[in-house]
């Protein structure tokens, strides 16, 4: 019995942009070898020969019959298998399937997540002209400094790891060293390293290291950890900490602290709890109490800790625009430069870690903070669960430079919008305002049968903030009187013949 397609097994891939159809009527085409580099060097996709996409978003075949199987599997894998066209194949036979649709057939190809290892995946036998990404709009070159990224994150050892052999030890803040190593001692009292001098202790939790010249040297992580700016941007000319409070919206910020005011040491050490102390105190973190005593170590305290050490230790420090973490009324944003090493799937996961500074995350280990196990995100997810907020947000951009950003919102689950159907029910026991009504039937009497709209059409028409005008396109979709096209980017609404 032959196999048969059905097109609704590829939705989980819509998310991410990882799903891609080329008609190949005439044989494979070019723009496939874009494609397959741009998914192996993000979450990987499947592409799917013989199969058209029409503006109403239906599928078609494209007439690829059995008599072109053969030709064009065979022409799929000489050419994967030639790494002066494709630096390395990814795939099995089991890989690629054909499929029949009435007297058409199409040909299903998955391509995997590369490992970081064997990015960047690249065409033509040309690493920075030929090393594609993916991203919302489509398949785009990859530029110098994402190649680059790539290729520093091949190696098992870090390069937080590197020995800085032009500096020597005593260049580090010795109040920042003695700060780490008195939160080291409330810790881990008692810890065998507690009375080894600085010079053997730094030694012993990664931050120096002996050099070719038999003299001890910091680390690059032991540099930024404990060392003052201006030596850091020396090794690391775009090293930048932006930490910006912006809780009156009349005022641009309302208290702001960046690694080059000269003011402070600028280090990651310091960064870390200056910025910690300021999210807590402003985050309205639940009160607890256990036997009259208040407790001050919340899951949300930890889950804080959590997230703003791996913000740093997953920076790729040698990426432009720096970290940025931005605290407002009732949303903290945390960005750092470099994409998710393990994924975002399988961050969101957890059971499995790869920070892009592991030397860093051992130290702040030491100081019991930092997950190794992968389970900091998952926990985070479920804290905020706990707590009725609305879920974490995880985006990874992949413009000129790369970056990951975490979005934690504090607003009850209960505050957004409410489901279509929840909203239809209000709407059916309240009537809505003459106001509401009359946007409505506006919205209604424009909108010509059969054609998609977007919301941005009728902002101008009903004189209202965008938003405002989605929140009236939803109550109609809810009321069964629109349908909306189920994106969740640029989303299109048509009026229901009835």
């Amino acid at each position: 019995m032959q196999d048969l397609f059905d097109i609704t097994k590829f939705d989980s891939y819509k998310e991410d942009n990882r799903r891609e159809v080329k008609r190949a009527n005439g044989g494979l085409p070019i723009s496939l070898w874009d494609t397959y580099s741009a998914f192996a060097n993000c979450y990987g996709g499947v592409i799917i020969l013989g199969v058209k996409e029409d503006n109403d978003k239906s599928w078609k075949t494209t007439g690829l019959k059995r008599v072109d199987k053969e030709r064009l599997i065979k022409e799929f894998w000489d050419t994967i298998n030639n790494y002066k066209k494709v630096s390395i194949n990814l795939l099995s036979d089991d890989d690629v399937e054909v499929y029949d649709v009435g007297e058409d057939i199409v040909i299903v190809i998955y391509v995997p997540m590369a490992k970081r290892e064997q990015k960047p995946v690249f065409i033509n036998d040309n690493m920075f002209g030929g090393t594609f990404k993916r991203n919302h709009e489509g398949d785009y070159h990859c530029t110098k400094l994402q190649v680059k990224s790539m290729l520093r994150d091949q190696t098992e050892s870090t390069m937080d790891m590197r020995i800085m052999e032009d500096m020597t030890i005593d260049q580090l803040d010795q109040d920042t060293i003695h700060s780490y190593r008195n939160r080291h001692r409330s810790f881990r009292p008692g810890h065998p390293w507690a009375n080894l001098s600085d010079a053997e202790y730094l030694q012993k939790i990664g931050a120096a290291e002996m050099g070719r010249d038999k003299e001890l040297h910091p680390t690059a992580a032991g540099l930024l950890m404990f060392g003052e700016e201006n030596r850091i941007v020396r090794e690391y000319p775009e090293y930048f900490l932006d930490y910006r409070e912006m809780l009156d919206p009349t005022i641009r910020w309302t208290d702001r602290l960046q690694s080059s005011s000269g003011e402070w040491s600028g280090n990651l050490f310091d960064f870390y709890f200056r910025v910690y102390n300021k999210i807590t105190k402003n985050v309205k973190v639940p009160f607890k109490m256990i036997g009259g005593d208040r407790i001050d170590d919340t899951p949300v305290h930890r889950a804080l800790r959590e997230v703003l050490a791996n913000c740093l230790v997953n920076t790729d420090f040698f990426v432009p625009r720096g970290v940025v973490i931005r605290q407002e009324d009732d949303m903290l944003i945390l960005e750092n430069p470099g994409s998710i090493r393990v994924g975002k799937y399988q961050m969101k996961l957890g059971g499995e870690s790869d920070p892009r500074n592991k030397a860093l995350m051992k130290m702040f280990n030491l100081i019991d903070i930092g997950e190794r196990a992968g389970s900091g995100v998952p926990e985070l997810f479920a804290v905020w669960e706990h707590e009725g907020w609305e879920e974490p947000q995880i985006e990874e951009r992949q413009d000129s430079v790369e970056r990951t950003t975490v979005t934690l919102s504090f607003k009850k689950k209960s505050d957004e919008k409410k489901t279509p159907k929840k909203t239809a029910e209000k709407n059916r026991r309240k009537k809505p305002p003459k106001k509401t009504l009359l946007q409505y039937e506006t919205i209604l009497s424009v909108m010509e049968p059969n054609i998609w709209y977007r919301a941005s059409e009728f902002m101008d028409i009903l004189g209202i903030k965008e938003s405002r005008t989605k929140e009236l396109l939803r109550e109609l979709v809810a009321a069964d009187l629109l349908e909306d096209d189920g994106a969740t980017k640029g989303k299109k609404y048509r009026k229901i013949s009835k």
